[in-house]
C-alpha cells in the first residue's frame, strides 16, 4: 500500500513539474491547462477576484472537491468530458458529465460577481448555469463580447495560451438543433499549474460568500423597509378616486396634456406594498435593489419607456387611469388596488396574488416617432 501511495505521489509531482517546465514564461498565479483533442488551452484563473469559483474549478479538476456526488469522488472530474455546445461567434461550453447541458457534479453553489469583470472580450472563462446561484461544473469560453451575460454568469479566468485552439473549435460542424459538435471535442485532461500562490479553498470561500450574501440580503431588506415607510406616508395624503385608485401628486408639470391615442415616454418604478421593487426603467433605482437586467442594460433600455396613452391603452386599469390624468412634466405616485392591477392571479414569480401595486411615475414627453 505504501509503495502504491508513493507511486501516486511521484506521478502527481512529475505531472506538476512537467506543467511548470512546459510554461516557464507564465507569471505568478494559478492556471488551468485544458488539453483537448484539438489542441491545448491555458487559462489564467482569477483566484483573487473570484476565489470560490476558482476553488470549485481547481478542486473538481484535481478530484478533491468535497461536495461532488459519490460517483465522481476522488476522480479528476473534467478528464474525458467534452465541449458539448459550440456556437460560432458566441462561446464553447463544456464540463457537463451528461454532455447535453443538464448534467451536474451533484451540488450547486452561488454566483460570484465582481464589478471589474465583464464579458467584454473573447477568451474569458465563465460559469454556465440554468439560473441564478445554480453553478456546478459547466463552464464556457467566450468568442466575442457578450455584455448581456454580465451578472448572470461568474467570470473566473481568461485564456493566455491557445486562443487559436478555442477559435478553431468554434468552427467545427455542429448539429443545428442543439449546437453539439458532430465529432466530439474531448477534454482529455485538465491540469492545474500553481506559480507561487496559495490556492483558495472551496469550503472556506463558500462560507465567506454565504456570509456576504446574508449581509447584502439584510441591506436590501432595510432598503425595502425604508421605501415602504416612505410610500405609506405618501399614501396617507393621496387622493382616492371613485375606482379605488389613490393618487399622490409629487409635481405638477407645465407641459401639454397628450391627446387620446397618442404615445408618450415615461419614467416609472413599480413596488409591492412591502417596498420591494418589481420593475423600473430607471437604472439608479434598479441598482439600489440589485435588480439590474443586464440584457436591458446592454441594449440601452434603462431610459424613458414608450407607452400608449388614452382610454384604449393596453395597460392595467389602475395604471391607465392614473396615467391618463397626467400632463407632460407631471410626477405622481399611484396606489393601485388588486382589482385594478393583476387581481387574484398576480404574475408568477413576480407579483403575488391580490397585491396592491405602487408606481412612482413621471410623464417625460410626448413621443413622436420619425
Amino acid at each position: 500500500m505504501r509503495k502504491i501511495l508513493l507511486l501516486v505521489l511521484a506521478v502527481s509531482m512529475a505531472s506538476m513539474t512537467s506543467c511548470k517546465s512546459k510554461y516557464p514564461n507564465l507569471e505568478e498565479g494559478l492556471y488551468a491547462e485544458i488539453v483537448t483533442n484539438k489542441g491545448t488551452i491555458v487559462a489564467k484563473l482569477y483566484h483573487e477576484a473570484t476565489p470560490l469559483t476558482v476553488a470549485n474549478f481547481i478542486e473538481l479538476a484535481e478530484g478533491k472537491h468535497p461536495m461532488v456526488d459519490s460517483s465522481f469522488a476522488e476522480k479528476p472530474f473534467f478528464n474525458g468530458l467534452t465541449f458539448h455546445r459550440v456556437m460560432k461567434d458566441f462561446m464553447i461550453q463544456g464540463g457537463d458529465p451528461k454532455a447535453d447541458g443538464t448534467g451536474s457534479p451533484g451540488y450547486r453553489f452561488p454566483d460570484e460577481f465582481v464589478d471589474s469583470l465583464k464579458h467584454d472580450r473573447k477568451g474569458l472563462l465563465s460559469m454556465a448555469n440554468p439560473g441564478a446561484n445554480a453553478n456546478g461544473s459547466q463552464f464556457f469560453i467566450t468568442l466575442a463580447e457578450t455584455p448581456w451575460l454580465n451578472n448572470k454568469h461568474s467570470i473566473f479566468g481568461e485564456v493566455v495560451i491557445g486562443q487559436e485552439v478555442v477559435d478553431n473549435i468554434s468552427l467545427v460542424d455542429v448539429d443545428p438543433g442543439n449546437n453539439k459538435p458532430v465529432d466530439p471535442i474531448v477534454i482529455q485532461e485538465v491540469n492545474i499549474i500553481n506559480k507561487g500562490v496559495k490556492a483558495p479553498d472551496f469550503t472556506t470561500e463558500m462560507e465567506r460568500l454565504e456570509e456576504k450574501i446574508k449581509q447584502r440580503e439584510a441591506e436590501l431588506a432595510k432598503v425595502a423597509e425604508e421605501t415602504a415607510a416612505r410610500l405609506n406616508d405618501l399614501k396617507a395624503e393621496a387622493e382616492e378616486m371613485d375606482s379605488g385608485l389613490k393618487v399622490y401628486w409629487k409635481q405638477k408639470g407645465k407641459g401639454m396634456k397628450p391627446e387620446d391615442g397618442s404615445k408618450i415616454r415615461m419614467n416609472y418604478a413599480g413596488y409591492l406594498a412591502n417596498g420591494q421593487l418589481f420593475d423600473s426603467c430607471i437604472l439608479e433605482v434598479a441598482e439600489k435593489y440589485d435588480m439590474v437586467n443586464q440584457e436591458r442594460l446592454a441594449r440601452g433600455m434603462y431610459s424613458p419607456t414608450v407607452s400608449d396613452y388614452g382610454k384604449e391603452a393596453r395597460l392595467i386599469p389602475g395604471f391607465r387611469e392614473g396615467l391618463n390624468m397626467m400632463s407632460v412634466g407631471d410626477q405622481v405616485v399611484l396606489f393601485i388596488p388588486p382589482h385594478l392591477a393583476y387581481g387574484e392571479q398576480g404574475i408568477p414569480n413576480l407579483i403575488p396574488p391580490n397585491s396592491e401595486l405602487i408606481f412612482e411615475l413621471e410623464l417625460v414627453d410626448i413621443f413622436n416617432p420619425e
